[in-house]
Formats: structure tokens, C-alpha cells, sequence
């Protein structure tokens, strides 16, 4: 409204001719810039008063109901800190929980690295320590080094064929055993290092997390069952096998018991 007043008026003026004419225009000019400025001024003295109604809200009913609320949340914030997770107590927990840590973990970790190996010779010594090193990746290296040292699979010509099964199969659940035992050792590596996280975790858990915690140690629990599982179930196998084994040299025992009394009988008969 202002900038089309403005316009017009200098327009007006461009136009007048004659004095009479500049005069009557300044006061025509005069006027409406008096009657166009008189809403903007009621505008802005009625803005004024809405934003000194809106300050005198803030300061007043608000600033009360923020005050209120500001209340009740240090009152919940003293209750969580005193009562329901005190704040004192979680710290000497937590400080519990790292003192039996830094006493347990180092022992326990040395017990398990104590050296086992017992071997002398070369070649029992290769074997021993690739059967040790908790590695599933020389499965080649350790059947190498078990046929070093309890000998290779018989030729066809060296054995007969009962034998050279028997000697396969018997060399078959040794090295599968010495497999599985080196996949036992892999977990268990990283059964450990899953407890010692366990372990860091419950001395910095944030309340309320214990649940958490417990939920993964009881499913590391069960995969350490499940290895337990699998190690029986290995040492089952090679009962069995030994069982088979034995078995089998029984029959054939057998075999060769009737063998020889039918040649005993043939040998008696008169001719």
C-alpha cells in the first residue's frame, strides 16, 4: 500500500506544471502519507501488546507449570538414584565385579596355556604340535605328520583285503578324532575370549542391562554344551571303533580256528 502511495504521489508530482499544482499535490501527499501511516502504527502498537501478553504468559502460568514439571523430574531422578538404582551400591558392584576379574582371568589364563607337549623324537614332536596349536586350517599338516609316525595306509599286495580295512578305518576315526579335537580347541579359544567380554561388560553394564548379560552367557553356556556334545560323541566313536575292531578279529580268529580243524580232519582221514 505504502510503495503504490509512493508511486502515484511521484508521479503526481513529475506531472505538476505550475506552483498551484506542486502545492495542492505536497498536501494531498501530506494527508494520505498521515492516513497511511496510521494503520501500520495501530499494527505495530497491537503487536506490541500481543507480545507483551504472550511474555507475561511465559512468565507467569508457564514458567509455574515448568517449574512443576522440573519438580517431579528431580523427585523421579532422586528415586531412580536412591531406590530403585542407587547409585552408590551400583559402583561398589561394578567395582566388585572388576576386582574378581583382575584376580581370576590371569590364574585361570595361565592354567590354560601351560605347556602339555611331551614328545623327544622329530617326528612325534611335528605331530604332537600340530595336534596342540588349536589351528582348523593344516588339516593336510597333521594328517602328514600322523602318517610320519604311525606309518602309511598298506599297498593292496602288503596286506590282505580284511587287514587293509581294517587298518584304513582304524586310521580313518584316529585322525577324524585328532581333527575334532583341534576344532575343540579352536572354540574353546573363542569360548574364552567371549567370557573375558562378558565378563567387561557386566563391570560397566548400565542398570537394567543384567538381563541382557544373562541372556548371552546363558547362550554361550549352551554352545559350550553343544562342544561338550560333539567331544563325547567323539570319544564314542572311537569306542565303537575299537569295539568293531576288536570284534573283527574275532571272527577272523574264528575263521582261521574252523579253517585249521577242517584241514586237522582232512589231514585224519584215511586215503
Amino acid at each position: 500500500m505504502n510503495a503504490v502511495f509512493l508511486l502515484l504521489f511521484s508521479w503526481g508530482m513529475v506531472r505538476a506544471r505550475t506552483r498551484h499544482q506542486v502545492l495542492a499535490l505536497a498536501l494531498v501527499g501530506v494527508t494520505g502519507a498521515a492516513l497511511v501511516a496510521q494503520p501500520s502504527i495501530t499494527y505495530a502498537q497491537g503487536m506490541v501488546g500481543a507480545i507483551e501478553s504472550i511474555l507475561k504468559l511465559i512468565n507467569g502460568s508457564i514458567h509455574t507449570a515448568l517449574n512443576e514439571i522440573n519438580s517431579v523430574r528431580s523427585a523421579m531422578r532422586s528415586l531412580y538414584q536412591t531406590v530403585a538404582y542407587p547409585t552408590q551400591l551400583i559402583n561398589q558392584a561394578r567395582a566388585q565385579v572388576s576386582a574378581m576379574t583382575n584376580q581370576f582371568r590371569n590364574p585361570m589364563r595361565s592354567i590354560f596355556n601351560i605347556s602339555l607337549t611331551s614328545a623327544t623324537l622329530p617326528q612325534t614332536q611335528a605331530l604332537e604340535s600340530v595336534m596342540r596349536n588349536g589351528q582348523i586350517g593344516d588339516f593336510n599338516t597333521l594328517t602328514s605328520n600322523y602318517h610320519s609316525v604311525f606309518g602309511l595306509p598298506l599297498r593292496q599286495a602288503a596286506a590282505s583285503p580284511q587287514d587293509q580295512v581294517m587298518v584304513d578305518m582304524d586310521d580313518a576315526l584316529a585322525k577324524d578324532n585328532l581333527k575334532t579335537l583341534k576344532e575343540i580347541d579352536a572354540a574353546g579359544q573363542t569360548m574364552l575370549s567371549t567370557a573375558d567380554q562378558i565378563e567387561d561388560g557386566a563391570s560397566t553394564a548400565a542398570p537394567g542391562s543384567a538381563p541382557f548379560l544373562t541372556a548371552t552367557a546363558v547362550a554361550t553356556s549352551i554352545q559350550n554344551q553343544a562342544l561338550t556334545q560333539k567331544m563325547i560323541a567323539s570319544e564314542l566313536r572311537q569306542v565303537a571303533g575299537r569295539l568293531a575292531h576288536a570284534n573283527a578279529l574275532r571272527k577272523r580268529g574264528t575263521t582261521y580256528t574252523n579253517q585249521f580243524g577242517g584241514s586237522i580232519q582232512q589231514m585224519l582221514q584215511p586215503h
